[in-house]
């Protein structure tokens, strides 16, 4: 790569980063926004705030990168027009694929990152938050007990506890009910939650177990007192049984093999296939955004010749492209054979895009040169006659 294109570079990659930290703290500022619930009503750690808003960044880059490209490649753009470098390189020869091959570089190289992101980092992420709002959600003790109150939830479990010492409960008292044949007490003078193998437990100390007798006709109930006793917080969780991991939650291996026996996976087949074939084509659309901005200002332009149209026009194919991918991904939910559509819709850019960064001047002569023969067989005015 020569000095010039280097520099080209440099300024191309210095404005995606810019764009791309710009565009992800505003949206992950929104989003932490969103989840100050966490702080103020289910009284998470400021550690546990910042993790759950921290996995949810992958997702977003993966969508903002390709848009911090096509701003960076406008930017760089006018800024090589603005200041004459752009027509310096035209008078002096520099063909188009040569200015175009530092942006391709750079596309190529978050194109790269965008794979990678959307095949493994992004569905990891998803996954570990789903556990942790699940982890969270279990853990009934910090997140709706209050003190001195009973919260009963809807599964069937009451709980109380008198008073907070510390880390400590005091005076607990827990029915649970789940199993309304078999209704289970416990009563403890304390408590405390305890976290092991990724498991919480709250560890009762002192107290009691009362277990009634299954038998309806028996009203008999027996009572078991224990110095330390442990009870998975898990069963205070209201959704119950295995976590279910949404497609957009599932490793790509999961979606190129799936489990056809999976309940999830037969009611939704289509979806299923859609989130795989977004992730195998995200890689593209940096690279498509990258080309629709070059082919709309990559033209050397004076300074009097605006270029606020051709900024307005590559914006237009970027949301047109953006609305056309989504369409495809909506049809190949209800149909497998829309899974081109996902594919030809970026490949489709490119290749338009191309064809006008390479073919337009040609096309752009040719069309002046038919002007100027037409203009040549019209016939020429005759002068006015002027009366004496």
């Amino acid at each position: 790569m020569t000095l010039l294109e280097r520099y080209i570079l440099k300024i191309a990659f210095s404005a995606f980063t810019a764009c791309l930290i710009a565009l992800t703290g505003v949206i992950w500022i929104t989003q932490a926004l969103r989840e100050l619930d966490l702080l103020t009503g289910k009284g998470q750690t400021i550690v546990i705030f910042l993790t759950v808003t921290g996995l949810s960044l992958p997702a977003l880059i993966s969508v903002i990168a390709p848009v911090a490209l096509f701003m960076a490649t406008i930017y760089t753009l006018n800024k090589l027009n603005g200041d004459s470098e752009l027509i310096v390189m035209s008078a002096g020869g520099m063909a188009p694929q040569r200015l175009l091959r530092p942006f391709i570089a750079l596309a190529v190289f978050i194109s790269l990152v965008v794979g990678m992101i959307s095949l493994y980092l992004m569905p990891a992420s998803l996954q570990e938050l789903r556990l942790l709002f699940t982890r969270i959600r279990a853990d009934f003790v910090a997140t709706m007990a209050k003190e001195g109150q009973f919260i009963s939830l809807d599964n069937g479990i009451t709980f109380h506890y008198r008073e907070r010492s510390g880390d400590a409960l005091l005076g607990i008292f827990m029915e649970d009910q789940r199993d309304k044949t078999k209704p289970i007490v416990y009563l403890a003078e304390r408590g405390q939650t305890v976290e092991q193998n990724g498991q919480a437990y709250l560890v009762l100390e002192k107290g009691s177990v009362q277990r009634k007798d299954p038998n309806p006709k028996s009203r008999d109930s027996s009572i078991v007192a224990f110095e330390r006793y442990a009870v998975d917080l898990a069963a205070f969780n209201q959704e119950g049984g295995e976590v279910v991991y949404k497609p957009r939650e599932r490793s790509t291996t999961q979606l190129l093999f799936p489990d056809e026996g999976d309940a999830l996976y037969q009611a939704q087949t289509g979806r299923f296939r859609a989130e795989l074939h977004d992730r195998l084509s995200a890689w593209l659309y940096p690279m498509a955004m990258m080309i629709v901005a070059f082919a709309a200002l990559g033209e050397a332009r004076t300074t009097r010749q605006g270029r606020g149209l051709a900024i307005a026009m590559a914006i237009a194919g970027i949301v047109l492209l953006r609305v056309l991918g989504f369409a495809a991904s909506s049809a190949v939910v209800r149909s497998p054979t829309a899974v081109a559509a996902v594919y030809g819709t970026p490949l489709g850019a490119i290749a338009i895009s191309l064809l006008l960064i390479f073919q337009g001047p040609r096309v752009r002569a040719a069309y002046a040169r038919i002007r100027s023969a037409l203009g040549g067989l019209r016939p020429a005015r005759k002068p006015a006659t002027q009366g004496a």
